[in-house]
């Protein structure tokens, strides 16, 4: 899904945060994968990726191009020669994977894990997420050197995800973690049409609506009128009508009621 404000663009380090938890390729195998895992770390504010023991000849050009631009993220990728090494300096690592291991440790979801990384950020705690090849997942090895196995409660029957798709879900519950967006909200525009329409402007509206609903005869039944008339008004009062809106809708009403021929309720064909 394509979201990129281009005139922001310059603007995305300012979302990266130094404190987030760093991301650990293990083997990694295709430039590809590489590229669009830079693309969901930027999506969801991640900076520091650490590469151990890529595929001999990885393409750095075919990384760059699936990154959609997220470049300062492979600029500033770390490799290691063992997992050991690239985790030497975190305090609480967790290991995505699948299998069932053989070994006792604590299970986190996504959510759970962002939650743990944003309670530890003010202590200084370093965090990282440890992922596998694409095709054979983490070591038990690898495994043993995390504090907790990351799961991801998807469908038991079909679980299956590529490496960037892992890492956007577990960046985007770190991100949503330390971001207020409202759950619901009206998306205001940069235009000046946009603006939300004063009562004024919005009863002058549903008084016009009216007026013409009166000439037509859809509101003739004097008892029924005034219910009938607040059933309109909430039905567009929920709606949080803009200026433009009301002029649109003005413009509507004013058109259906003199028709296309100039005369009330007729068209030119009448």
């Amino acid at each position: 899904m394509a979201g990129t404000d281009r005139r922001r663009k310059s603007e995305a380090a300012e979302f990266c945060r130094e404190d987030a938890p760093a991301i650990i390729l293990v083997e990694p195998q295709l430039g590809e994968n590489i590229g669009m895992v830079a693309r969901a770390m930027l999506n969801c504010g991640l900076i520091d990726l650490r590469i151990v023991n890529p595929r001999e000849g990885w393409d750095r050009a075919k990384a760059e191009k699936a990154s959609s631009g997220a470049t300062m993220v492979l600029d500033r990728a770390r490799f290691y020669t063992s997992t050991k090494e690239a985790v030497a300096d975190l305090e609480t690592v967790y290991a995505t994977t699948a299998r069932v291991r053989d070994m006792v440790k604590p299970m986190v979801t996504p959510r759970q894990a962002a939650t743990e990384a944003v309670e530890l950020s003010p202590t200084g705690r370093k965090i990282g997420i440890l992922f596998g090849k694409e095709a054979k997942g983490l070591t038990n090895d690898d495994v043993a050197l995390c504090d907790a196995i990351l799961h991801l409660p998807l469908n038991p029957a079909f679980a299956s995800l590529n490496l960037a798709q892992a890492v956007l879900i577990i960046g985007y519950e770190w991100f949503t973690m330390n971001d207020d967006t409202e759950g619901r909200y009206v998306h205001k525009s940069r235009s000046k049409s946009a603006r939300p329409a004063t009562k004024e402007e919005v009863i002058g509206f549903y008084e016009h609506l009216e007026d013409a609903l009166d000439k037509s005869g859809f509101l003739r039944i004097e008892e029924k009128r005034p219910n009938m008339v607040r059933n309109i008004r909430n039905i567009f009062a929920r709606i949080e009508l803009t200026w433009q809106e009301v002029q649109t809708l003005r413009g509507i009403v004013a058109f259906l009621s003199t028709g296309r021929g100039g005369g009330p309720g007729k068209g030119k064909d009448d």
